[in-house]
C-alpha cells in the first residue's frame, strides 16, 4: 500500500502530529478497537455535515466509507467473542488505523485550504481520494470478514462497500474543473494587459467561490502566499502563476468590497505582541543566547540559516538584505546568495523552551518576508498588471477616502511595496508619496505607522529617494522619529532616514533638519535593540559627509555612539561612524573627551566581529592622526593594545591588518621617543603591561614589521 508520505505535497497550515503515521504497538486488542472507533467517530462527526468548498462528492464518499468501518468496529466490539481476534485481523486493523488517519488529514485539508488552491489542485486532490479508495479496497480484500463476529446487516454493508470500492474510478468534478479553467481565463486576461469586467469578477469570486467579504479574500491571499513559501522547484503551478493569483485576488478584494474594514483586530494583535514582549522582559530567567537573533538580540520566532551558516530571525535578516547589505551581519563575510533556509531544529527547541518556561510563543503572522524575496524574483505580467490596478485603487482612497479607508490603503501600499522594484516604481509614479506624507501627521497611530513604513519600502528603490525628498517628506519623517505614536513608527522613520542617506547630497539635508540627529542619538541610547540598529546605521551614513561632523557633536551623537560601543548588536556600526568622525580634528577632540571611547574601541578589538575589529582599529588610528599628542598618548597607553595589535596583524581582515600595522608604527614612534628622552610615560605603560622577562622593545620584534612595508592612508 502507498505510504502516508503521499500527503507531504498537501500543504497545510497545521502539520499532522507524528503519531498520525505510527501505529500504536502497545495496545491490546480491545484498546485497538476502542482507538479505531474513536478515530473513525472523529472523522464522521467532524466532516459528515461539513460543507466542503470543492471535492464535495469525493469527500462525502470517503466519509461514508469511514462510517461503515465505524459500524463494523462497534459491532466487533459488542460481539460476544469480540475480544478474540486472529493475527490477520489484528494486522488489518492496524493498517486501517493508518488509513483512517490519512482520511482525516485529507478531509481536513479540503475543509481548511484556500479555495483557489483547491481549484488549482483539483486533479491532484481527486487522485488522492481515488488512491485512498483503492487502498480501502485492498484492505477489504484481505480482511477476514467471515472470521469475526459481525451481524448480518453490518456484513452486508461491508461486502457492498468491498464491491463498490473495486468498481470505483477516479472522479474529477466537472463543475470544479470548469471553475479552474475560468480562473485561468482571468489570469490570461491580466497577462495580456486587459482587466476583466468587474461583473465577471464578482460572479466568479462572490457567486461561485462564495467569498462574501474582504476578510475571506485576505485569508485567500495569505493562504496562497503560504504556498509560495512552500513551493518546491518547478512543481505546477509555477511561482509566477501563484504570484498572479495573489495579485488578482488582492485586486478583487478592494474592487468588490471596498475599504471600510475594521482595524480593531489589527490593534488587538499589536497590543498582544507588546504584552508578550513585556512579559518576557519581566521574567526572572534569561533567554538562552543561541535562541536570540544576533541582529535584534530578541527571541527568534522564525530562525533561518544564510549562506555563511549563521542563523538569524527571518524578518531581521530579510530587512538587513533589503537595506542593501550583502554581507553577513555577524561575520562580515560576503553572502554568496540570498536564500534563507529554515532552521527547523532550532525552531523546535525554541518552542519547547517557551512551553517549558510558560513564555508565549508568537509565530510569524501574515506575509512571510521570504515570500517577498521569492516573489520579487519571479514577477509575471499578470501580477504586475493586477498590482498596478490595485495600487490605483489604493491611491484613490488615500486621496479621497475616509479615515478608515486611508488607514487600510496605507497598510496595503506598505505590503505591496515590499514585493519587488516594479511595484515600488509604479506606486511612486502613480502619486502615492504626497498622500503618504500627509498621513505621517495623522493622529491615528496605525495610519502613521503604515505610512512611514510604506515610505521606507518605497525608498528602497533608488529612483524613489529623490521623489520622497522633493515632496518634502524629510521634515515629516523627522517629526515621526521624534514624536511618533508607536515605537515601530519611530524605528521605521530612522530606517527611512538611513535609506535616504544613501544618496550623498541628502546627508547634509537630513542632518540640517532640526532635531533629526538628536532624535537618532536618543534612539541609539534609549530605543529597543532594533531601534538602536536603525539609529546607528542612519548615523553612520550621516557621518560619511564631512560637513555633518560639527552638527553630530553638538547633537550628542558622538556621545551616543561611544556608549553604543558596549552594545554587541550595534558596536560595529558605531565604531565605523567614529572612525569617520575622528578624521577631523574637531571630531577627534570630541571623542577624546569621552572617557569610555578608547576603552570601548579596545573592547571591540578584543571580542568584536571581524568587521567590528577593523572599524575599531581604524578609529584608533585616525584618532592618533587627527587628535594630537594627547589623543595619541591615550591610545598607546591603553591596556593590552600591544597584544591585540599583534593578534590582529595575523588574524584580521586585509584592511584591519593594514590599519593595525600603521597603528603599530605610531606606537613604536611614541615608545622610541619616550626611551630617547628617558621618560616613563608611554614606554613605562607598555613595559608594565608585559611579562617581567619581556623588555620594552620586544613588541617591535613580535610585530615583525619590515622596513619596506607600505601602508596606504585610507
Amino acid at each position: 500500500m502507498a505510504s502516508a508520505a503521499i500527503f507531504s505535497s498537501l500543504r497545510r497550515r497545521r502539520s499532522p502530529s507524528l503519531e498520525a503515521f505510527l501505529v500504536p504497538v502497545d495496545l491490546s486488542e480491545v484498546a485497538l478497537l476502542e482507538t479505531l472507533i474513536s478515530v473513525s467517530g472523529d472523522v464522521v462527526s467532524c466532516f459528515s455535515d461539513n460543507r466542503f468548498p470543492f471535492q464535495r462528492r469525493n469527500s462525502r464518499a470517503l466519509v461514508g466509507k469511514v462510517e461503515i468501518f465505524r459500524s463494523m468496529l462497534e459491532c466487533l466490539r459488542d460481539s460476544a467473542d469480540g475480544g478474540v481476534l486472529t493475527p490477520t485481523a489484528v494486522l488489518c486493523l492496524k493498517e486501517l488505523y493508518l488509513l483512517l488517519y490519512r482520511s482525516k488529514i485529507l478531509l481536513d485539508y479540503c475543509a481548511r485550504s484556500s479555495k483557489l488552491w483547491l481549484l488549482l489542485q483539483n486533479h491532484c486532490v481527486s487522485g488522492h481520494f481515488h488512491d485512498l479508495c483503492q487502498e480501502f479496497s485492498t484492505l477489504l480484500d484481505v480482511f477476514p470478514v467471515g472470521e469475526i463476529g459481525l451481524s448480518d446487516d453490518v456484513r452486508e454493508q461491508v461486502e457492498l462497500l468491498q464491491r463498490q470500492s473495486k468498481r470505483a474510478k477516479l472522479f474529477v468534478d466537472k463543475k470544479d474543473d470548469a471553475l479552474r479553467i475560468r480562473f485561468f481565463w482571468f489570469l490570461n486576461e491580466f497577462e495580456s494587459g486587459r482587466v476583466p469586467d468587474s461583473k465577471d469578477l464578482r460572479c466568479f469570486f462572490v457567486d461561485k467561490l462564495q467569498m462574501l467579504d474582504a476578510k475571506s479574500c485576505r485569508v485567500e491571499v495569505e493562504a496562497l502566499e503560504e504556498q509560495i513559501v512552500n513551493h518546491e522547484g518547478d512543481v505546477e503551478p509555477t511561482v509566477p502563476v501563484l504570484n498572479g493569483m495573489v495579485a488578482i485576488t488582492r485586486y478583487c478584494r478592494f474592487l468588490l468590497f471596498g475599504f471600510e474594514e475594521e482595524l480593531e483586530v489589527e490593534s488587538q494583535k499589536r497590543a498582544r505582541k507588546r504584552l508578550i514582549t513585556q512579559e518576557i522582559a519581566e521574567t526572572f530567567f534569561t533567554v538562552p543566547k543561541d535562541f536570540c537573533c544576533p541582529i535584534t538580540l530578541d527571541l527568534m520566532c522564525d530562525p533561518v540559516i544564510i549562506s555563511t551558516g549563521q542563523t538569524y530571525d527571518r524578518r531581521s535578516i530579510w530587512r538587513w538584505m533589503e537595506e542593501g547589505h550583502c554581507t553577513c551581519p555577524k561575520t562580515g563575510v560576503l553572502l554568496s546568495h540570498n536564500r534563507l533556509v529554515p532552521n527547523r531544529a532550532l525552531r523546535n527547541l525554541i518552542m519547547q523552551w517557551c512551553s517549558a518556561h510558560g513564555v508565549p510563543y508568537d509565530p510569524p503572522e501574515g506575509v512571510d518576508p521570504s515570500v517577498e524575496m521569492f516573489a520579487s524574483a519571479c514577477p509575471s505580467k499578470a501580477s504586475l498588471v493586477a498590482n498596478r490596478e490595485t495600487a490605483m485603487l489604493l491611491i484613490q482612497q488615500l486621496a479621497d477616502g475616509s479615515q478608515v479607508a486611508k488607514t487600510v490603503a496605507a497598510r496595503e501600499i506598505r505590503l505591496l511595496a515590499k514585493n519587488g522594484k516594479e511595484n515600488r516604481a509604479f506606486i511612486a509614479q502613480a502619486g502615492a508619496i504626497p498622500h503618504l506624507r500627509k498621513l505621517l501627521s495623522s493622529p491615528n497611530a496605525v495610519a502613521q505607522e503604515n505610512s512611514v513604513t510604506a515610505l521606507l519600502n518605497l525608498s528602497i528603490f533608488e529612483r524613489n529617494k529623490s521623489m520622497i525628498v522633493k515632496e518634502g517628506c524629510l521634515g515629516s519623517i523627522v517629526e515621526v522619529l521624534q514624536f511618533g505614536h508607536t515605537t515601530e513608527a519611530r524605528e521605521n522613520a530612522a530606517a527611512t532616514l538611513f535609506s535616504l542617506s544613501a544618496v550623498h547630497e541628502y546627508k547634509k539635508q537630513i542632518a540640517d533638519n532640526v532635531g533629526a540627529v538628536e532624535a537618532l542619538a536618543w534612539l541609539l541610547q534609549e530605543g529597543t535593540q532594533r531601534g538602536k540598529k536603525d539609529a546607528v546605521t542612519a548615523l553612520f551614513n550621516l557621518s560619511t559627509h564631512t560637513e555633518n561632523c560639527l552638527r553630530m557633536i553638538e547633537a550628542g551623537a558622538v556621545k551616543a555612539m561611544v556608549l553604543a560601543l558596549g552594545n554587541e548588536g550595534v558596536s560595529e556600526e558605531a565604531a565605523g561612524a567614529l572612525a569617520l568622525i575622528v578624521r577631523q580634528p574637531i571630531g577627534a577632540m570630541a571623542v577624546v573627551r569621552e572617557e569610555a571611547a578608547v576603552g570601548g574601541l579596545i573592547g571591540i578589538m578584543r571580542c568584536g566581529t571581524p568587521r567590528g575589529k577593523e572599524n575599531a582599529v581604524a578609529a584608533l588610528l585616525e584618532l592618533c592622526r587627527s587628535g594630537g599628542a594627547a589623543a595619541t598618548e591615550r591610545v598607546v597607553r591603553a591596556p593590552a593594545l600591544a597584544g591585540l595589535l599583534q593578534t590582529l596583524l595575523f588574524t584580521g581582515t586585509k584592511r584591519a591588518r593594514r590599519k593595525a600595522a600603521s597603528l603599530a608604527r605610531v606606537f613604536q614612534r611614541c615608545e622610541n621617543a619616550s626611551l630617547h628622552y628617558g621618560g616613563l610615560g608611554v614606554g613605562y605603560a607598555f613595559a608594565s603591561d608585559s611579562a617581567s622577562t619581556r623588555n620594552t622593545t620586544s613588541f617591535v620584534s613580535d610585530v615583525s614589521l619590515p622596513m619596506s612595508i607600505s601602508v596606504p592612508v585610507l
